[in-house]
């Protein structure tokens, strides 16, 4: 026999996730992969405040990068309107980003309420 004690195994825990929803709603608007990711990973595809932050990414990134390629085609008006879209989506991004941190769900216009069907809310 040995002289150290016996170590009795530990039953072990499900892995809880280390993110909070705030933290994760808002993680979805980084890029889009983040998004998917969680619409397709547990526990976050449960969360609805997390799925609702998910397809809201995605659809703001689909219409961002529609209205960049719109706006690139139009030769001189479009590409003087381009910057101020682009701005214009920057501080939208922003507010999205700081709301989900909040804990809030704030709807884009027109794009919140398609995330709000996709998410079930």
């Amino acid at each position: 026999m040995s002289d150290y004690p016996q170590m009795q195994p530990t039953p072990t825990q499900p892995a809880q996730s280390g993110l909070s929803d705030n933290a994760a709603g808002a993680l979805a608007y980084v890029t889009i992969i983040p998004a998917i990711i969680f619409l397709v990973v547990e526990p976050y595809n449960k969360n609805s405040f997390v799925r609702f932050h998910s397809w809201q990414s995605i659809f703001m990134g689909i219409a961002a990068i529609a209205c960049e390629i719109v706006l690139g085609v139009i030769p001189v008006v479009g590409w003087i309107i381009l910057p101020f879209f682009a701005l214009a989506f920057l501080i939208l991004w922003l507010i999205v980003l700081l709301k989900a941190l909040k804990g809030e769900r704030f709807m884009v216009p027109v794009i919140g309420k398609f995330a709000a069907q996709q998410a079930g809310n």
